[in-house]
């Protein structure tokens, strides 16, 4: 099922939304997370059209979210230059996902400085191995293509690295889609817990280093990796690149090891 489909029933008013395509994004009793950022995410730039290139974002996950839940979105502030928003996914009457948006204008750099190249290189995707099928969440498996990079990190390593990208065009704009794929992999720390136990994204904050972001064939690499992971919380980094290495997104996310 194409990603558009899966939001075509958001609207720009606030209100009560019905997912009929739901089942096929969620992970576990929740809806993946990278789906409910969207949603949010689509409603409050369907709400307000008028607004600079997106920046950034900021989410919380606060509870599950179903196939039925409401929505909200607002002007926080609106500047000269910058737009903040806030949204929010409201499930039985209690807040499931909230959401900071940031937006603004380009201007003259004032300050020029790229973002690292990816190391070790991942090769090509087109020329990637495709993981085993059967393994992870149901979302992944029915809305991804994953293949290993061209050096894999060793098993005990904390940093999960793959090619990524969805089975179908997801007919959404770039940014939209890169919301939906920069939250796919599982935590990194996952690679290095003592005994088996589920585990949890508590949120997640990110910025789009590129406002127009492009790729080849859909593809884009994406990484996981912990910084720091003790008393049952993972502190992760997440990176998105396109498929000729260059970033499009850099994020941080806190995470619960249960277990």
């Amino acid at each position: 099922m194409s990603v558009s489909d899966l939001i075509e029933p958001i609207g720009a008013a606030d209100g009560a939304v019905t997912l009929p395509t739901a089942d096929t994004w969620m992970q576990g009793r929740t809806l993946y997370g990278g789906a409910s950022a969207l949603i949010a995410y689509t409603h409050a730039i369907r709400k307000f059209t008028d607004l600079p290139p997106f920046r950034a974002g900021q989410v919380g996950f606060v509870a599950p979210v179903g196939d039925e839940f409401e929505l909200r979105s607002e002007i926080v502030r609106q500047g000269r230059n910058v737009a903040q928003l806030r949204s929010e996914i409201v499930s039985d009457g209690k807040v499931a996902l909230t959401a900071f948006w940031l937006f603004g204008t380009s201007r003259d750099a004032n300050a020029v400085h790229p973002a690292a190249s990816v190391e070790p290189s991942p090769g090509k995707p087109e020329d990637s191995t495709a993981v085993e099928p059967g393994g992870g969440p149901a979302f992944l498996r029915n809305n991804y293509d994953v293949n290993y990079p061209h050096e894999r990190t060793a098993k005990d390593e904390p940093i999960i690295r793959r090619w990524v990208r969805l089975k179908e065009p997801s007919g959404i704009d770039p940014v939209s889609e890169l919301i939906l794929m920069g939250d796919t992999l599982p935590p990194s720390a996952a690679r290095i817990m003592q005994r088996p136990g589920p585990i949890s994204s508590i949120n997640w904050s990110f910025n789009l280093l590129d406002p127009a972001p492009v790729t080849r064939d859909g593809w884009w690499l994406a990484e996981t990796a912990s910084d720091h992971a003790d008393q049952g919380y993972s502190s992760e980094r997440l990176k998105l690149w396109n498929a000729d290495g260059k970033q499009m997104l850099s994020g941080i996310q806190a995470v619960a090891i249960f277990g």
